[in-house]
């Protein structure tokens, strides 16, 4: 069904059930299920999220400037795509981890035509650092880089099996969409990407697809064709 996506993921899932740190069971299960899609001929490219380490915004009124913390933000989702590159690596794909800002010999520096040949060989591109700017959410990056390598859709891997009317961890009473337009997402705040994801993707007609990453194989049946998680579209 897709040829070429990006898939974002959460900093959080990187760091287990604590959602700190790097846990080695989330990092194995998350190379497996991408690695397997990569052999099976579907061009990833990854954006991670840096909340297990350090999230700019929470920084704000603890003593953090917002620019200064968003930085330490965006090294974070270095560190995490670091990591899963390793794990990728492991299996047998090829992984390389662009920044968004100059960061050699740590990795290198992201230009599209670069990301898009290591996807176009097999391998799986993993774009850190976020839009490479202050007050922009990897969220924000994740759209942006989805439509700069004119990904067919933009993956976003949650702890949940897609979008609902409210957090189903915190609301027993809450029911899943099955599909949704932008329009729909944006008036009803669902706060399941920011907005300013929310309408890059809708202008650049990106559908999105939320899904539970946490369940083993969801990755391979989006491959398939099968229907998965929740479609936000135009």
């Amino acid at each position: 069904m897709y040829k070429r996506v990006l898939l974002k993921l959460s900093g959080e899932s990187l760091g287990g059930p604590q959602g700190k740190g790097l846990d080695t069971d989330s990092l194995s299960a998350y190379a497996d299920e991408i690695a397997s899609a990569a052999k099976a001929g579907l061009q990833i490219a990854i954006v991670n999220g840096g909340g297990n380490i350090f999230r700019g915004l929470q920084g704000v009124g603890k003593g953090f400037d917002r620019v200064d913390g968003d930085k330490m933000g965006m090294l974070a989702t270095v560190i995490n795509s670091l990591a899963l590159s390793m794990f990728i690596r492991e299996r047998g794909v090829e992984a390389k981890v662009f920044t968004a800002t100059p960061m050699e010999p740590v990795a290198k520096y992201y230009m599209r035509d670069d990301a898009v040949e290591v996807m176009e060989r097999g391998g799986v591109a993993l774009i850190a650092g976020g839009t490479g700017n202050p007050f922009f959410t990897t969220d924000s990056g994740a759209a942006l880089r989805a439509l700069e390598i004119k990904a067919d859709a933009l993956l976003k891997g949650t702890r949940v099996d897609g979008v609902y009317t409210a957090d189903p961890e915190k609301d027993p009473t809450a029911t899943k969409y099955d599909s949704l337009t932008f329009d729909e997402a944006i008036e009803k705040r669902l706060k399941v990407m920011d907005q300013t994801a929310y309408s890059l993707c809708r202008e650049g007609n990106m559908p999105i697809i939320v899904f539970d990453m946490n369940q083993k194989g969801n990755l391979t049946k989006l491959l398939e064709g099968e229907k998965v998680g929740t479609l936000v579209h135009v």
